[in-house]
């Protein structure tokens, strides 16, 4: 378990973490969100005793980093996958980790199959995809086999095939009991992974709950609607009091997008005025709605026009 209590990190003027308090739990994904430059990778650092904190604690299984005798042994983490040496091949990077922590050597084959690097193992770090740099760090991570993980975008950069094998791999973890604290600016990705979300903005703690409570309590439903008719169906909508919206889809069609409402209730009103409709759908809620929502007034830095 992770316990991080009122935790501080000052910068000069700048307050990059600011009074954050939350509980990662073991046997579950947690995903750890937030706009560039809200203090995630900050937060992740002290809690690896890697920065120390202005003021408050991070605790790993009741105690600070510093203080544990074996970490790699008890917390494996991935904080930036290129810090491998690039002449060092894939085996013996982790052979030193492995003697450097007491680690038996033979963990380092059981590992490089775990992550599927066993047939690259002779290969040279420096001649490794990003993909295959990403799946190091991650047999890094377990050298140890540590009951916590902490890492920090492990997807950053892979492709679909990549993306889906660390879930998979992130899953394994935390069925297996861990406790797995993960980032990533992929949002439909943690939308898939994670169980746990804890948002932060600012360096200040937003929201910690479930991913489920999550998009239930800050992103809505909406209904699409295309219609030849689209200034007067629009006009009716309005004239009902209801929200509405203008997009264009992928095709680059006019749509209307009409939040907090369902199709039956659309679907009626269309109806009632005698519009004909060429689609009628639901739109669920997704993750990067509810972050948007909950996040908006966090956002450091806005592009020009935003």
């Amino acid at each position: 378990m992770i316990e991080v209590q009122s935790l501080s990190k000052q910068y000069g003027n700048v307050r990059a973490v600011d009074d954050l308090t939350f509980t990662v739990k073991p046997g579950v994904v947690t995903g750890f969100l937030g706009p560039n430059g809200s203090g995630k990778s900050t937060t992740m650092r002290m809690i690896l005793g890697l920065d120390k904190p202005t003021s408050g604690t991070a605790t790993i299984d009741g105690r600070e980093y510093r203080s544990i005798k074996n970490p790699l042994h008890e917390v494996g983490s991935l904080i930036d996958a290129k810090a491998v040496h690039p002449n060092r091949s894939a085996y013996n990077h982790l052979k030193w980790m492995a003697q450097a922590n007491s680690i038996p050597v033979s963990r380092v084959k059981e590992v490089l199959e775990l992550v599927g690097l066993d047939s690259v193992a002779k290969k040279k770090a420096g001649g490794f995809s990003l993909g295959m740099g990403q799946r190091l760090g991650l047999a890094g991570a377990i050298l140890g086999d540590p009951k916590v993980v902490i890492l920090d975008e492990p997807v950053n950069g892979l492709d679909p095939e990549g993306i889906r094998w660390v879930r998979d791999f992130m899953r394994r973890l935390a069925d297996q009991g861990r406790t797995v604290l993960v980032s990533s600016h992929l949002l439909s990705e943690m939308s898939n992974t994670a169980d746990e979300l804890i948002v932060i903005g600012r360096g200040k703690l937003i929201t910690a709950s479930s991913t489920y409570d999550f998009i239930k309590n800050y992103a809505a439903t909406s209904v699409v609607v295309r219609t030849e008719h689209i200034d007067a169906f629009e006009q009716a909508l309005l004239d009902n009091n209801l929200k509405v919206r203008r997009e264009y889809d992928e095709e680059n069609r006019d749509q209307l997008i009409i939040p907090d409402k369902d199709t039956d209730e659309i679907g009626a009103l269309a109806f009632t005025y005698n519009i004909p409709l060429s689609l009628l759908s639901q739109r669920r809620a997704s993750l990067e709605d509810a972050f948007m929502e909950i996040t908006g007034d966090t956002v450091q830095y806005h592009a020009k026009g935003e």
